[in-house]
């Protein structure tokens, strides 16, 4: 095989001239980046973990460094692969690595890239093309289900849709789903059980017709590189250097893969932030980036924290939300320093109900636009595509124009589409329609018709397809109960013909506006100005969180909501869904001692100041730097500052000890009915076991130990500390 530097396995982009400039133009290349970024660029050997906070230039750091290695003759652009989680992600970056000089360099997708070695390898590994590619798996799923004889409406099979990927992202076969789904805590659409039926025939069909789906790309790339070591070392041969963007994204499916690209070799960069894990649900995981220094011991660690984006206020608020975090990606959470002038204060708005808070952001964004700010820069973020329809019509009042992002426009969705056809013909043909017998008033009729395509007095459990067309359905229902209370005489007929017309009115031409999208939607976009609408318990988080973990990452989400807004954020909640009706809800705990009037979570009383900063150093002593107790370096990452030493030097841990305090806590997590975390962390309880303190003041200088838990826990932890049993123990032995 011919080298890399002179030949390529692949085909190359029509952009993929090899280019190798002087090493005098190298540091050119440099100008402009901050010292975490220039770090960062020259970084060119062993493994690189980037821990980068929003809107910190990642994507400029990491670009930049790949085309300083290739200026500087270190890094051939052929043998470089950049990958990230989307397309447009990709193409972004390919874009500035051409500006760069380094137009050569592979930067794609997991899916593009797996696909085209594929392609490349299918005929010599297999014989013939490659199978056809499945482009859409929803048909096929329907057909599996049917030969199970399960039924599924067009929502369900969305969601068992989603399943299938998500055990194949996990690397689950059918047999395993259902104990895979239990393990996992997830609220799976369907009987497990069924689900795992309809998976297997699924797989079974896709033999039979020899086809495959994007999943399979990357099981069946694995399973080459697994089994052919002559091919595993062609690829090797080929790439020499890897970069991972959205490393807090990976599956372990594209972390095997990764894996096998790379084989015992390390030059490898990765980059992310496992704050910004808002996609655990389809089998993403912060694992990989949290533990990369586990697997890589001598891995150089570079953390960007200089915010680009975003005010002072708008990052003050962002790392409120953060300081509130648990769990263990918020051991690692990342303090912004806004790099910009001072800016508006965050807005913090109580309305009395929904349509209130609809008009009112409408109005400010108008009051936005008419002060010069465009209105392709604003943005109003939900948490769910059903909030959408009072938005879009409060904003079409006010005469701001706008667009959807991540859904379908309201009137389009095919459940609101279905749910008007019922409507139609119900109030054409009412008189003689046998659910209409018994009701008379009109919120009430549109009730007893809708309920015959997926609405029900209670939400259905868990999220979904399933979810959201309820809530479209729900959405019609509200919209009936609105109008009769603005027409009281109004007739069926009366509101099918004010639905036609505002239908009518959203198929205007789409045009340049404000975007209205889901917060899952919004990641990796920014705006000037951003909306953060409906944030209330119930919405934010979303009823169906549960578990800790499930909170946390509905805390995530808002964090990243606002750190999309450079200039101006909004912050705002109902107190009751309709005009007149009860005022029950309360804002989100996540904004409890950030905003005004509200207390810290654990506090008593109220009047917090914004940010809860004051609040907080007025009963903590502020504390110097923490230096490592090993090598005297100066600390700032939280896990290392609980152990009070770099991960990376050595540990005078006592083994036993620990496996002690673990088992005693995994005990009190039980009796207390919360996560063991919840009593000591991991990090906590290491740096116990390797400062061994004898007494309460010892063990109260931990990080991690505050005064609560040492009244609550302080007297077992010494007492095993000390190698005595506690109380209880003989018993159960």
């Amino acid at each position: 095989m011919t080298a890399a530097t002179h030949s390529s396995l692949f085909p190359q982009d029509s952009d993929g001239s090899q280019f190798v400039a002087p090493r005098r133009d190298a540091d050119a290349v440099l100008d402009g980046l901050d010292p975490e970024q220039r770090e960062v660029a020259t970084a060119l050997h062993g493994p690189v973990c980037v821990l980068a906070g929003a809107g910190t230039g990642k994507t400029r750091a990491i670009t930049h460094r790949i085309a300083y290695g290739v200026r500087a003759g270190i890094l051939q652009p052929a043998s470089v692969l950049a990958v990230t989680f989307t397309n447009r992600a990709a193409g972004e970056m390919r874009g500035r690595l051409r500006q760069l000089g380094a137009g050569g360099v592979q930067a794609r997708t997991f899916h593009s890239a797996a696909l085209r070695q594929l392609q490349y390898f299918w005929p010599k590994v297999v014989g013939g093309e490659l199978p056809r590619l499945l482009e859409r798996k929803v048909q096929l799923v329907a057909e599996s289900a049917a030969r199970c004889r399960i039924r599924l409406d067009r929502n369900e099979l969305r969601d068992v849709t989603g399943e299938i990927e998500w055990a194949k992202v996990t690397q689950t076969v059918p047999a395993d789903y259902p104990a895979a789904v239990a393990k996992s805590h997830r609220d799976a659409p369907r009987d497990p059980a069924e689900i795992g039926q309809i998976y297997a025939m699924y797989e079974q069909l896709k033999r039979d017709r020899s086809v495959i789906d994007f999943e399979d790309v990357l099981l069946l790339t694995v399973g080459i590189l697994q089994d052919r070591h002559d091919i595993a070392d062609q690829i090797r041969g080929q790439y020499q250097h890897f970069v991972v963007d959205e490393y807090q994204d990976v599956s372990p499916l594209q972390q095997r893969l990764l894996e096998l690209w790379m084989g015992d070799r390390e030059n490898l960069c990765v980059v992310g932030d496992a704050s910004q894990t808002i996609y655990s649900f389809t089998g993403a995981t912060p694992d990989h980036l949290l533990n990369f220094r586990t697997r890589h011991p001598n891995a150089t660690m570079v953390k960007l924290v200089r915010d680009y984006r975003s005010t002072p206020q708008v990052v003050h608020l962002a790392n409120g939300l953060l300081n509130q975090a648990r769990g263990r990606a918020a051991e690692h959470r990342l303090e912004l320093i806004s790099q910009r002038d001072a800016g508006p204060e965050p807005v913090y708005t109580e309305y009395a109900d929904e349509p209130a808070e609809a008009e009112g952001t409408a109005r400010r964004i108008r009051d936005l636009v008419a002060a010069g700010v465009p209105a392709g820069e604003i943005a109003v973020l939900y948490r769910i595509n059903a909030q959408s329809e009072v938005y879009e019509q409060a904003l079409a009042d006010a005469g701001v124009p706008y667009q959807l992002r991540g859904a379908e426009r309201f009137f389009e969705r095919q459940e609101v589409r279905e749910a008007g056809a019922a409507l139609r013909g119900a109030a054409r043909f009412g008189g003689n329609d046998s659910l209409l017998d018994d009701v008379v008033d009109l919120p009430s009729q549109v009730r007893a018709v809708l309920s015959t395509k997926g609405w029900t007095t209670e939400p259905p459990t868990g999220s979904g397809a399933v979810r959201d067309r309820w809530e479209s359905l729900a959405a019609l229902v509200r919209l009936a109960e609105d109008f009769v209370r603005a027409r009281p005489e109004a007739t069926l007929g009366d509101l099918v013909t004010e639905l036609d017309e505002r239908a009518a009115a959203q198929h205007a031409p789409t045009v340049q506006g404000v975007t209205l999208a889901s917060l899952h939607a919004a990641k990796g976009l920014e705006w000037d100005a951003v909306f953060l609408v409906g944030l209330t318990e119930g919405m934010m988080p979303i009823t169906y969180a549960k578990t800790d973990e499930q909170v946390e990452e509905e805390r995530r989400l808002l964090y990243v909501g606002v750190t999309r807004a450079r200039l101006h954020i909004s912050l705002s909640w109902a107190l009751s869904r309709a005009p007149g009706g009860r005022a029950s809800r309360r804002p989100t705990r996540f904004l409890s001692g950030l905003r005004p009037g509200s207390s810290a979570p654990g506090t008593r009383g109220a009047g917090a100041a914004a940010g809860g900063a004051a609040e907080r150093g007025g009963r903590r002593k502020r504390r110097g730097p923490v230096l490592c107790r090993v090598c005297g370096t100066t600390l700032t990452d939280a896990g290392e500052m609980k152990l009070m030493r770099c991960e990376g030097c050595p540990s005078d841990m006592d083994e036993g000890l620990y496996e002690r305090l673990r088992e005693w806590r995994s005990d009190q997590a039980k009796q207390l009915g919360q996560p063991a975390y919840c009593v000591f962390t991991d990090k906590t309880l290491m740096a116990i076991a390797e400062s061994v303190p004898g007494d309460d003041g010892e063990l109260s200088r931990i990080s991690g130990v505050g005064g609560r838990k040492l009244e609550r826990f302080g007297a077992d932890v010494l007492a095993i500390c000390a190698g005595e049993e506690l109380a209880g123990e003989d018993e159960e032995s």
